[in-house]
Order: structure tokens, then sequence, then C-alpha cells
């Protein structure tokens, strides 16, 4: 699934391309997670002013409302002056008088919404319930501190959920508790103070590395304009189970945690 790296690149490299652009048309192919919530008429016409991220949703603000954009499980966007036949897993074209941004989703889990406002739904109900974003200066180590002392459920899946820090996903989550030395399993609201602040300071430096390195590209994630990430060359502990620590040389192990694979050092990473 992209990540919060993976779509903070992919806004990267056509945000500035498709700004100030006017929608001539919008085409929708087979229905994604949510429905675009209006006409596509109403989109025609209509300038994009600015590209944004929230977590793992990009915000295209436009004269009228907010397009807000997700990549689902394997989706990617592509920016570009003139765009080939749709194929099969095309499901949006957006054509401006700069180029066409089309999405590329083959389990369809992506979704195109528009929404009158922010402050409205549906954008309130899919943008209410995030965190605070880990780059920015609302992500406060105290803060962090008291959050996690109010949940008993692993760090991990307490990462995973978004809902104190928003888009630290499955990989850079397993990075930044090794990089902390903190267990997977670890309970939230046992992390002395130290600890966290640790965390805080893993999960910033993972996030910028992989901003860095253009993300991950573990199946085949491309930005907007085709390049790959390789952050996954260099993960200590992710889709390492089985090889040796980077650190210690003990062998990384690895464990299913609500669903998802989690990846850990059982040496270097204390409960």
């Amino acid at each position: 699934m992209p990540e919060l790296p993976e779509v903070e690149v992919t806004r990267l490299s056509f945000a500035d391309r498709i700004t100030g652009a006017r929608i001539a048309h919008l085409h929708l192919g087979k229905p994604l997670r949510w429905p675009l919530g209006a006409e596509t008429g109403l989109l025609v016409g209509q300038r994009i002013h600015a590209v944004r991220r929230r977590g793992k949703y990009l915000l295209l603000d436009l004269d009228q409302g907010v397009l807000l954009l997700h990549l689902g499980m394997s989706g990617s966007l592509n920016f570009a002056p003139v765009q080939p036949q749709a194929g099969v897993h095309d499901h949006m074209d957006l054509e401006t008088d700069r180029g066409v941004l089309r999405l590329h989703d083959p389990r369809r889990f992506g979704a195109v919404v528009w929404s009158a406002a922010e402050t409205v739904d549906p954008a309130r109900k899919l943008l209410g319930g995030l965190g605070v974003e880990p780059l920015g200066e609302d992500f406060e180590p105290r803060t962090f501190h008291a959050q996690l002392r109010q949940r008993r459920a692993p760090i991990k899946q307490v990462l995973l959920a978004g809902d104190v820090v928003v888009g630290v996903g499955n990989i850079y989550a397993s990075e930044a508790l090794f990089h902390a030395g903190i267990r997977p399993t670890t309970r939230a609201s046992r992390l002395s103070a130290p600890r966290v602040q640790r965390l805080h300071t893993a999960i910033r430096q993972v996030l910028r590395r992989a901003l860095q390195q253009g993300g991950s590209s573990l199946r085949d994630f491309v930005s907007a304009s085709g390049q790959s990430g390789y952050f996954q060359v260099e993960t200590a502990v992710y889709g390492r189970a089985g090889l040796p620590c980077r650190v210690c040389g003990q062998l990384v192990r690895s464990m299913v945690q609500g669903q998802r694979s989690t990846f850990y050092c059982a040496t270097c990473q204390k409960p």
C-alpha cells in the first residue's frame, strides 16, 4: 500500500505542473471505493489552485470545493501531456489544459471524491479522525506520550491506526520501532517518556529518509512522473525475516499483527 512518503512523493512529482490548470473533462471508469459525490460536469471549467496532502489523501483545491484522491492498496497517479488509451485498470482521467492526470488502480480500493469543503461531508468524514502529521510542528513528543499513555494496544497497531499520528504505515512503523529499540508488541501505555522521545525522533528520521529515496517500490509504485522509489533496499528489518540484523547479526523475525506483517529484531528491540 502506498504510505505517506509515497503519497508525498507523488504529490511533489506533479503538483507544480498541474497547479493553475483548468479542468476540461473528468472521465471515471469502473466504480472505486466511494462515489464521486457530484456530477462530473461540476468540475469542468474549474481551476486547480493547489495540490495538498493530508495523511494518505491528496487534495486538489478547486474554484468550488476540493477533490480528494486516495491511492488505495495498489494505486498510482501519472501526469502527462497526453495519455495512451485507458487500460482495464485505469479508472480516472482528469483532463486539463496542461495535461491528463490518470489514476491506475488494479484493486480499485482507491477513491476520487469531491466535497464542497473540508469542513463538510464527505471530506469531514474522511479526514476528521486523522491524527497529526508526523513531519509537522504539531507532532510534539510530550503530547505524543500523553496520547500513548491512554492506549493499551501494542505500539505498532497504535501507529497504524492513524488517529494519534497519521501516515506511519506498515513499512515505516516497523523501521521506526527498530531504530527506537522498541518491540512492536509493547503496550503503548507502558512506554516511558524517554522511549517515546526516541520513537518520535525515529519516525521523523525514517520518513524523511524515505522521502529522500523516493519512497518504497515494493511492487509497482512509481511517482506521477514514472520514477520508482529506493527506500526498500536499505530497510533495517522490513522484509528481511531470516536475514541477519544489520546491527547485532541476529536473525530478523517476523509475525502477524492485526493482519499485517511485522518485522523486528528480538535483540535490538526491547519489550
